[in-house]
């Protein structure tokens, strides 16, 4: 194992007495994985200590120019009791490829894979045992070296926190209303879309309240310049099923965030000898196909839902009700065995399981 310093906290928290009601994101475990990044001396320290605030001198970089990535995955607790993570090596390759993009440095993967295990294995306790239920993982690197002018910062941070979670959308898998949004934009090609950065969700917020004050779930985002091509919901890639093809949109323009659960998603429905193409896709190509009758499915793929089935879909006045507002049968089978999978319910025939003893 790696030089990773332990302090456990003297203080525990009372986990939740009714783990059925677990929300999502609001609720913390006792401990944290905190690494240093100084320039001259590259990463060092590793610790795991008590969960808690951290210190920030008032011109750390983060704040001003939003130099930050951040990564979502989750433990599982099996029914024969195992802990189980979903492809954590994949999160971890994401992670450092968001940094190349806003020029953070390099994070060992084998050792933050191990200070992750580590950190589960001390928290294994907070991973809820309800139905739906799981321990959700955030790892996040943020700029913390102190200076006002805009250029990479010469300290961070690495973090990884953990929080019991209950389902994303309340709709669980009910399959959720999703608005097109024609007004704003989240990213372009040659921007930062396929990096998972806090500043992607901050041009998201004022569609998604939009959207909210509409009585939609999220949004569904078109490509920046022509407005046409479809990209991704706000915290899910998306999935269309036209005839007998299964078509998302491709990753090639660099706007769309590479999702972990989208590739799980390609290659599952591949090895069951389903047609899946990945390529660009028109709002209006989907609103042709939905009048001729050959859209049978939507649905998007994501760490938070897994698989959220879409049942209404409006693009300016034109609304589209899918499989007549029901979970289709090709969503339903992905989330049945893609969390079958996750929580040792079936055999894992891919190797995406990972166990932590």
């Amino acid at each position: 194992m790696a030089n990773i310093k332990i302090e456990l906290s003297a203080n525990l928290k009372e986990k939740p007495a009714d783990e059925s009601k677990l929300s999502f994101g609001d609720l913390f475990t006792d401990h944290m994985f905190i690494m240093n990044y100084t320039e001259g001396q590259g990463w060092h320290d590793p610790r795991i200590v008590p969960y808690g605030p951290i210190s920030l001198d008032p011109a750390a970089m983060i704040l001003h120019y939003g130099q930050e990535v951040f990564e979502g995955m989750k433990a599982y607790r099996a029914e024969d009791g195992r802990v189980l993570l979903f492809r954590p090596q994949e999160n971890f390759k994401r992670l450092n490829r968001s940094n190349d993009r806003v020029c953070i440095p390099q994070v060992d993967e084998a050792l933050a894979l191990e200070a992750l295990e580590e950190l589960v294995r001390i928290e294994k306790d907070w991973i809820p045992h309800a139905k739906d239920t799981s321990l959700y993982i955030r790892p996040f690197v943020i700029a913390t070296g102190p200076h006002l002018g805009v250029r990479p910062a010469s300290e961070y941070l690495f973090m990884i926190i953990l929080s019991p979670v209950g389902p994303y959308y309340p709709e669980g898998l009910d399959p959720v209303k999703i608005y097109v949004e024609t007004n704003y934009v989240r990213t372009v090609k040659g921007g930062t879309g396929m990096a998972k950065t806090g500043g992607n969700y901050a041009a998201s917020l004022k569609a998604q309240a939009e959207a909210k004050e509409k009585q939609y779930t999220q949004v569904l985002w078109l490509d920046g310049v022509e407005r046409r091509y479809i990209e991704e919901v706000g915290t899910m890639n998306v999935f269309f099923q036209i005839g007998d093809e299964i078509v998302t949109p491709s990753l090639d323009t660099g706007s769309i965030l590479p999702g972990i659960t989208r590739m799980s998603t390609i290659e599952m429905l591949r090895s069951w000898g389903l047609p899946v193409v990945e390529r660009r896709l028109s709002i209006d190509e989907v609103a042709e196909a939905y009048d001729n009758g050959t859209l049978k499915e939507v649905f998007g793929t994501g760490t938070a839902a897994v698989i959220s089935p879409v049942g209404h879909l409006k693009w300016g006045e034109k609304i589209m009700n899918i499989n007549d507002g029901k979970i289709g049968a090709l969503s339903q089978k992905l989330y049945d065995t893609l969390t079958g999978i996750q929580w040792g319910k079936i055999e894992d025939p891919f190797g995406w399981v990972v166990e932590v003893k």
